[in-house]
């Protein structure tokens, strides 16, 4: 099952040491305090025609929902967090937005989050929307970083 599959992704990372440089690995992208790692993609989407494309956002926000009931179940209700105000601090050269919520925020406007019980970690879930040439996502942050 899908989501069972994204759970285990998402249990494995909030154990997972952080990688010691900002870069890739074979679970998605990381850095110091942070995994970030795509659990959904579709493929195709950016270059065709784009038809289809409300009947896709509702997927993936499936998608989104189902992983975040489950994790709901374990760790309480998500804090529901849009990352708006995120995105735009980022934007400000005087700010120093950490680099997970910067990079996250820069497509993901909304997300489900929680402090991972006895982790100490936080794990962010959301739906990335394509811009020109890009897939819809579903991202999961697994993060030492509190959000800003």
């Amino acid at each position: 099952m899908t989501t069972e599959r994204h759970l285990a992704t998402i249990d494995e990372l909030c154990v997972r040491d952080f990688p010691a440089a900002h870069g890739w690995s074979e679970v998605g992208a990381g850095g110091p305090g942070y995994h970030l790692v795509v659990l959904e993609t579709t493929h195709g989407f950016g270059t065709g025609d784009r038809s289809g494309r409300e009947e896709i956002a509702d997927q993936f926000t499936a998608y989104r929902e189902g992983v975040s009931q489950r994790l709901g179940e374990r760790w309480g209700s998500a804090e529901p967090r849009s990352l708006a105000g995120v995105f735009l601090r980022s934007e400000d050269p005087e700010e120093r937005i950490p680099k997970p919520w910067a990079y996250l925020s820069a497509y993901v406007g909304y997300v489900d989050l929680w402090e991972a019980d006895g982790t100490g970690r936080w794990v962010a879930v959301g739906v990335a929307e394509p811009v020109e040439g890009s897939e819809f996502q579903l991202l999961a942050l697994v993060t030492e970083l509190p959000p800003p």
